[in-house]
């Protein structure tokens, strides 16, 4: 038994396909079945069922599949160790952010973070929330930086900070009369919207749920976007308003931040948090990129939820 082996196991087990998981592990596939072959072979088991399709995982097999990914994990650790006694970072590190977070976190991350850490070489790319659980899951990434709660098994979450929710109007708009406002104030006929797919699309809905019903109510357009300065150009060209996660705001002009509202306590907000797989073990990598991270929030956005009036906005599946 080889740790080649139990990577080419890992990757049947997880793309369900001899072929795909020949591709991620840069082999042919006749040498990568070849392996597999002799693996079961020694342990006198059939660890996939070759008949079905797509290919299935036996009940065996999903025994030593498991057993598999943690002696992955725990090679993968060794260079941890190492890390740790030398005090130094090193190795590539596949990371994710949803795209409502990364405008704000990664240009100033991607600056900073090389310097820091010259060691460390980040692959970085945006992606949704669903893609990101999927990349964890088939091993494509390390971690992310996503809007949480996910409750996924399998997946671990490391909250960082609390980030607002505002409320950004055209110039003119009644709202802009009041000093703070609240969820009633925002008709959903006029909101300019995320696409489908975002979770942010649907935290903003459930804040509005008492309005639900008045999302579909006639409109001359249906516009959504599939980003968050859309939405900004939407409301000062078209009117409306829009509900705009904080950080966002934080380059906005003086004539755009007079157009922004804050919302009454307890105000909305967002959980977002570091995630990883439960066989995650770049511990020290991950510490690295929390501590960076912080550095771009505020300091009112670390402060643990328990000792602010905040209400954390979901992003359930409506």
């Amino acid at each position: 038994m080889t740790i080649t082996q139990l990577e080419y196991v890992v990757a049947v087990a997880t793309y369900k396909s001899f072929v795909a998981a020949a591709e991620k592990c840069f082999v042919t596939q006749p040498t990568l079945s070849m392996q597999i072959q002799k693996l079961e072979d020694e342990l006198g088991i059939k660890i996939f069922d070759r008949n079905k399709h797509p290919i299935a995982v036996t009940d065996m097999g999903a025994i030593i599949v498991e057993q598999a990914q943690t002696i992955l994990a725990e090679c993968e650790r060794v260079q941890e160790l190492i890390n740790v006694q030398q005090k130094t970072l090193t190795g590539v590190f596949r990371f994710a952010a949803i795209p409502t977070v990364a405008p704000n976190i990664l240009p100033s991350l991607l600056e900073n973070y090389p310097s820091a850490y010259p060691g460390v070489k980040l692959q970085v790319k945006e992606l949704e929330t669903h893609q990101v659980i999927a990349a964890l899951r088939n091993n494509e990434i390390d971690a992310a930086l996503v809007s949480t709660p996910l409750e996924e098994n399998g997946i671990k979450e490391y909250p960082l900070f609390y980030e607002p929710f505002v409320a950004y109007f055209k110039q003119g708009e009644p709202a802009l009369k009041k000093r703070l406002i609240t969820p009633d104030d925002i008709e959903l006929d006029r909101i300019w919207l995320l696409n489908e797919g975002h979770c942010m699309r649907n935290q903003i809905i459930n804040l509005c749920s008492d309005q639900i019903q008045r999302l579909q109510a006639e409109r001359p357009y249906r516009y959504e976007s599939s980003n968050i300065e859309t939405l900004r150009k939407m409301v000062e060209k078209n009117g409306g308003m829009a509900v705009l996660p904080e950080l966002a705001t934080l380059e906005f002009n003086e004539d755009q931040v007079e157009n922004i509202r804050y919302f009454e306590a307890p105000e909305p907000v967002r959980e977002i948090s570091l995630v990883t797989s439960s066989h995650f073990v770049k511990d020290s990598v991950l510490q690295s990129l929390t501590d960076e991270i912080l550095k771009l929030v505020p300091e009112k956005m670390r402060v643990q939820k328990k000792n602010r009036k905040v209400l954390r906005i979901q992003s359930a599946k409506l």
